[in-house]
C-alpha cells in the first residue's frame, strides 16, 4: 500500500517557509491515485462589488501552513485514510469570464475521471457553476448545501447572465424555494447551535450525491471581513464549523470554500478561517476515519 502524503512537519520546516502549498502537502500535476486533492481557482471576473478573489488561493494555502493533520476537535484524521495532495490552480482566462467556465468544467472532468474527490479554493462564486457541470456529469443529480449571504440566482446583471450579486427582491429566495431547495436566513438562527438543523439536512439527503458550497461571506464580517460582499447578521465561526461538520455522512462528491478577498484582509484571518474549513471539509469525506 502506498505511503500516504502528509503536511511538511513544522519541525522540519519552519511553517513561514517551503512552498506555500495547501496543507504544505505535496503539489502534483495529475489526479491519479489521489482520493482528494485541493484546488485553486483565481477567478473574480463575476464580482459584484470588491474584487481581489483571484488572490484568494494564494492566501488560503499560505495560512493553511497552521493547520495539522488531525482534528482535535472532531477526532478525524483524513490523512491516514486519503491520499491526499494539491492539484494547482486552474488556468483560468481573466479576460474572458464566458471563456474561463468551459476550461475549469474540462479541468475538474479530468480530476473526477481519476475517482479524485475535489477541494476549492476559490475565487469568486461563480466557479461553483462549472464545478458543478463536472461533478454532475460524473455522479447525475446532485444535492447542493449552499453557506452564503446571498442567494447567487439573479438571471442577470447589466445584461450579463453569468454574475453573482445581492439581492434585489423577494424572489432572490422564492426562487430557490420553488426548486425545491429548503432556505434557512441566518437570522432564524442567530444564537442557536446548527447541529439539529445538519441533522436534518442529513436525514432528508440521504445517500444522494452532494455537493458543498460555502461561500465565506455566509459568516458574520466581524469574523471574515475579508470578502467581496460582506453583510452584517452573519453566522458566528462555531456555527460555520457545525454547517461542515453536519455534512459528516453525506455522499460528499465536492466541495469549494469561495470569496476570500485578500485585499481586505490585512491580519490574514478570513484567509485562515477558510483554510480550516477547508481541513473540515477533508475531514467530513467518505472513509475518513474518527480516532
Amino acid at each position: 500500500m502506498p505511503v500516504k502524503n502528509q503536511p511538511l512537519s513544522g519541525n522540519t520546516m519552519p511553517r513561514f517557509g517551503g512552498i506555500a502549498s495547501m496543507m504544505r502537502l505535496p503539489v502534483v500535476s495529475s489526479a491519479q491515485g489521489l482520493n482528494a486533492a485541493f484546488i485553486g481557482v483565481p477567478l473574480d471576473t463575476g464580482t459584484s462589488h470588491r474584487p481581489g478573489a483571484r488572490f484568494g488561493p494564494r492566501q488560503i494555502r499560505a495560512e493553511s501552513c497552521l493547520l495539522r493533520p488531525y482534528n482535535m476537535a472532531t477526532g478525524a484524521a483524513p490523512l491516514d485514510a486519503l491520499q491526499v495532495a494539491d492539484l494547482g490552480d486552474v488556468p483560468i482566462n481573466t479576460y474572458t469570464l464566458a471563456k474561463s467556465l468551459p476550461i475549469i468544467t474540462d479541468f475538474y472532468a479530468q480530476v473526477l475521471a481519476s475517482d479524485c474527490i475535489p477541494l476549492t479554493l476559490g475565487g469568486d462564486h461563480t466557479i461553483t457553476l462549472p464545478i458543478l457541470r463536472a461533478v454532475a456529469a460524473r455522479h447525475g443529480p446532485l444535492a447542493l448545501v449552499h453557506v452564503d449571504a446571498h442567494a447567487d440566482v439573479n438571471e442577470d446583471m447589466f445584461g450579463e447572465s453569468i454574475a453573482r450579486g445581492t439581492g434585489y427582491a423577494a424572489d432572490d429566495f422564492d426562487w430557490p424555494r420553488q426548486q425545491g431547495f429548503t432556505v434557512v436566513p441566518a437570522h432564524e438562527v442567530w444564537y442557536q447551535s446548527l447541529a439539529p438543523l445538519m441533522e436534518r439536512v442529513r436525514r432528508h439527503l440521504g445517500d444522494t450525491p452532494c455537493y458543498l458550497s460555502f461561500d465565506i461571506d455566509g459568516i458574520d464580517p466581524a469574523y471574515a471581513a475579508g470578502t467581496g460582499t460582506p453583510e452584517i447578521g452573519g453566522l458566528t465561526v462555531p456555527q460555520a464549523l457545525e454547517n461542515v461538520r453536519g455534512c459528516r455522512g453525506l455522499n460528499i462528491g465536492g466541495a469549494d470554500l469561495v470569496e476570500v478577498s485578500p485585499p481586505y484582509d490585512p491580519s490574514g484571518n478570513t484567509a485562515l478561517l477558510g483554510a480550516n474549513l477547508l481541513f473540515e471539509m477533508l475531514c467530513i469525506l467518505p472513509g475518513v476515519p474518527i480516532r
